[in-house]
């Protein structure tokens, strides 16, 4: 069983949501990713994503921009960030999965993406900017590979175009809460839960909500709706925010904590 799957199963027998967090590979640096995988998941991160930086990140706010632009001026590539989920794995078993764009797969080729995702122990993938019928021959390859391809429904999705990505989804699906970019919002929408809902009602498939979850109190609001809670830039924003790598690692802990609780709780 994938271990995305087993993270949600794990929850729901729980009787919670799953945790999920988005850092960006690289930033600060790929050491610091290399120290915060095991120590967010010890913290409650049931599934960590890492954001693949990318020159022109048209899905994320100025938050994530800002970190994919920071790793890029370290030179963080696509290769790096394999080594990196593989050395994750020689410490840790949560769930990792890659968030990037269309040219990061195509520029290292579906096929090859997939296979070395399966290699390094990397259990899922989000194309943030490609639509669900989008990249055919990728999806294939990560199914023959045991690499769940994640797709995202967003509110403007339609009732005839949400059924099929739902169906589509691999380990869940990712319900994005707002039209826009990523980013901390002061209050979520009043419609997500009936959002969420629509998505439930066609597939068995867990649903996770994520852009724009700030704090505890808004992620512990979503997990009583929602299969899963991604938080990303209020993370993103703490390691970008620390003096030092050591600071940035203690607060991204301590923020990380705080979540798990609250969707624990909720």
């Amino acid at each position: 069983m994938n271990r995305i799957d087993r993270a949600f199963a794990s929850a729901r027998a729980e009787g919670r949501a799953a945790l999920a967090v988005f850092v960006t590979a690289g930033d600060p640096d790929l050491a610091t990713t290399a120290e915060l995988i095991p120590e967010l998941a010890a913290a409650g991160a049931d599934v960590i994503e890492l954001g693949v930086p990318h020159s022109d990140p048209i899905a994320e706010g100025p938050v994530i921009q800002a970190a994919s632009f920071r790793s890029l001026q370290h030179h963080t590539r696509l290769g790096a960030i394999f080594e990196l989920a593989r050395s994750a794995r020689a410490v840790c078993d949560v769930p990792l999965v890659l968030m990037g764009y269309t040219n990061n797969v195509r520029a290292h080729g579906d096929e090859r993406f997939a296979k070395d995702c399966a290699a390094c122990g990397v259990d899922g993938v989000i194309v943030a900017d490609a639509p669900y019928e989008a990249l055919r021959e990728f999806s294939g390859a990560c199914e023959l590979a045991g690499v769940h391809r994640i797709q995202l429904v967003a509110p403007t999705s339609t009732p005839e175009r949400l059924v099929p990505i739902a169906a589509s989804s691999r380990g869940f699906v990712y319900c994005v809460s707002v039209t826009g970019v990523t980013g901390e919002r002061r209050d979520l929408p009043p419609d997500l839960s009936a959002l969420v809902r629509r998505i439930q009602r066609v597939t068995d498939t867990p649903v996770a909500v994520g852009f724009g979850i700030a704090d505890p109190a808004q992620a512990a609001q979503v997990a009583r709706i929602a299969d899963g809670v991604i938080v990303g830039s209020a993370l993103v924003r703490r390691i970008a925010e620390a003096r030092d790598p050591a600071t940035a690692i203690r607060e991204a802990v301590r923020f990380v904590r705080d979540l798990a609780k609250a969707v624990r709780r909720a």
